[in-house]
């Protein structure tokens, strides 16, 4: 089954008559166009496609036809949506509550008159793309190939004459040069005392010597995303570097070994922390062990300490697992891997970087 017909299914066991979609993401989530203007309206048995004069030719040739309609309105967008809903009946329709502005929220309540506006339409969707097909899996694949090729150019493309930005953005220009679509988020790339800061700014300094170098970058394919950290050293780490490091790669490590089918995500979160905690750096690691990752960067599921015990992994699942360690004002370190519960119900590690304590 197709995400669209996925989501009518789920319409028709909610008794839901209509969901208007509007946030770009879960557009393309649906049909596999990727435009910023317009509306996907479904229903149990029908759909519709609204684009403007800009997308509509690459909307007629990306929509399967046997699953929804194109539609150029010749007016109004939501004009049209109006004319739609009364066309088909529709009393109640659903929407983004978690996207749409209040504006907009106000708008669909002037222009659909007669029509009662229902939240509900984030959660739905977010629980449709909470569980990753063979099709998204494979997309992920290859956006975190990109990421990994890119790291291994990096590590020849590093002198301590290098900045910060330069290297943020030759890892972009790498990535964009190979064929993703885009970087996944913002390249963090921070030195020395910048690297204590998890989500540091990289800025036009040199990197710092004989100290941490944290990069987070990710690749996007077809709008999937990737997410990878690795540190390195730009020169030599001293005793308490290698064994801050080696705290962070065992917790890693220990995370992702223990990562099974029903476990509670919240545990993952303890088997990491723990570790950091009993290695004397109680405190150090202040973010939470990972995220889901998709079309979008931060998805569900989360995997924290505060992650009610109900969110368990299940197959489908694409989580990070990036504990790390920041010392304020000194220098911190990070190791991502991005990994999917697969259909057998094995752990799969997208990322291929090599962990081990890198000296350049």
């Amino acid at each position: 089954m197709s995400h669209l017909t996925n989501l009518q299914a789920q319409l028709r066991c909610a008794h839901v008559e209509a969901i208007l979609v509007s946030s770009e993401i879960n557009q393309r989530y649906l049909t596999g166009l990727n435009y910023t203007d317009g509306y996907v309206l479904v229903l149990p048995e029908k759909a519709y496609l609204l684009a403007d004069f800009r997308y509509i030719e690459v909307a007629r040739a990306t929509a399967d036809a046997s699953e929804i309609e194109v539609i150029m309105p010749e007016g109004s967008m939501l004009r049209c949506v109006a004319d739609l809903l009364k066309d088909n009946n529709v009393k109640g329709l659903c929407y983004e509550e978690e996207t749409v502005s209040c504006a907009l929220r106000v708008r669909y309540g002037q222009t659909f008159e007669g029509v009662e506006l229902l939240t509900g339409g984030s959660k739905l969707l977010d629980g449709l793309r909470l569980y990753k097909d063979a099709a998204e899996i494979e997309c992920m694949k290859q956006a975190q190939k990109l990421t990994d090729d890119a790291f291994t150019h990096i590590l020849e493309f590093i002198t301590p004459e290098r900045t910060e930005l330069e290297v943020a953005l030759e890892l972009e220009f790498f990535m964009r040069a190979h064929g993703s679509e885009g970087t996944a988020f913002e390249t963090i790339a921070v030195s020395g005392p910048n690297s204590s800061k998890p989500h540091g700014v990289p800025g036009p300094v040199k990197l710092t010597k004989n100290a941490f170098f944290t990069m987070d970058f990710g690749a996007k394919v077809n709008g999937y995303c990737a997410d990878m950290t690795r540190t390195v050293v730009v020169g030599k780490a001293d005793d308490e570097m290698k064994r801050l490091y080696n705290t962070v790669l065992a917790a890693q490590l220990a995370a992702i070994e223990s990562l099974h089918v029903g476990q509670a995500c919240c545990d993952a979160d303890k088997v990491a922390r723990d570790i950091i905690d009993n290695a004397g750096y109680k405190g150090c690691f202040g973010h939470s062990l990972g995220h889901g990752v998709g079309l979008y960067i931060h998805e569900s599921p989360r995997c924290a300490s505060g992650t009610p015990r109900e969110s368990v992994l299940k197959p489908g699942h694409v989580v990070t697992m990036e504990p790390g360690i920041y010392i304020a004002g000194k220098y911190g370190c990070r190791i991502e891997d991005m990994v999917t519960v697969l259909p057998d119900g094995s752990i799969y590690d997208f990322t291929r970087s090599p962990k081990q304590l890198i000296e350049l």
